[in-house]
């Protein structure tokens, strides 16, 4: 006899780009490729996001957070890119867009079901010319 224990893992993302805003875009951008192949995302509608944190951390989490959240609800929307319009680093408020569409199985290939953002060995580090974040990911 044995118990069925649910099996948790995760995945960490490494994203960067010149600004700290490039960087959390990438990451969002990275994250929806883990839920699909995004070649098969058309950009037919776009949809605004907003978040706000107390400092970077919470900044980051809140915004894949929300991404997450939107893709959960309906209609389930899944961005194939995220463009990040307003980033305020003093008040921590993040004015974003998703370019995508509705997800239908069938058209998209399931990818790996993300359950959840951690603060698990988050990082943020902004240099000179290279932003660089890590989040680990429920899945």
């Amino acid at each position: 006899m044995h118990d069925n224990l649910d099996h948790t893992a995760d995945i960490q993302i490494h994203a960067w780009g010149s600004t700290l805003s490039e960087a959390f875009e990438q990451c969002a951008n990275a994250m929806f490729h883990y839920m699909t192949e995004v070649d098969y995302i058309e950009m037919k509608e776009s949809y605004d996001i907003e978040a706000e944190g107390h400092d970077m951390m919470t900044l980051l989490y809140n915004f894949l957070d929300e991404l997450l959240f939107i893709f959960s609800a309906e209609p389930n929307y899944i961005a194939r890119k995220v463009q990040i319009e307003e980033f305020d680093k003093t008040t921590f408020k993040i004015k974003a867009k998703g370019f995508g569409e509705e997800f239908q199985l069938g058209k998209h290939p399931q990818g790996t079901e993300v359950k959840a953002i951690t603060f698990s060995n988050m990082q943020i580090h902004e240099n000179e010319g290279k932003c660089e974040v890590f989040v680990i990911l429920d899945i």
